[in-house]
């Protein structure tokens, strides 16, 4: 269960990494509160999965979810550039995060 926790974790950072964006462009409240709801929501289900989890794990795919999900959503929903290097960048921080994982 701790290992859903946090991939949910990981998801709702997601939803708050793409909110920053939308707030930078339409400056309202509407943007500011799903940011806030999911940043809230994300800490609060990788405090829930690192009852079991190690730190330095439950970090490490944390991030590399949120990093990771960020980058492709910028990719697909904001047209940012989908070249080589940033594929094969976000493969690297997945794979570490996996790598941590194995390793446990």
């Amino acid at each position: 269960m701790d290992w859903l926790f946090l991939i949910m974790a990981g998801i709702f950072e997601m939803m708050g990494v793409t909110m920053i964006n939308k707030l930078h462009k339409d400056h309202n409240w509407k943007a500011f509160v799903p940011l806030f709801i999911g940043f809230c929501l994300s800490f609060l289900f990788l405090a829930l999965a690192m009852r079991t989890l190690p730190m330095g794990t439950a970090y490490a795919v944390w991030t590399g979810i949120g990093a990771s999900g960020g980058a492709i959503l910028g990719m697909f929903v904001y047209g940012e550039p989908r070249n080589l290097s940033r594929i094969i960048s976000i493969a690297v921080l997945l794979g570490s995060a996996v790598g941590l994982k194995l390793i446990e």
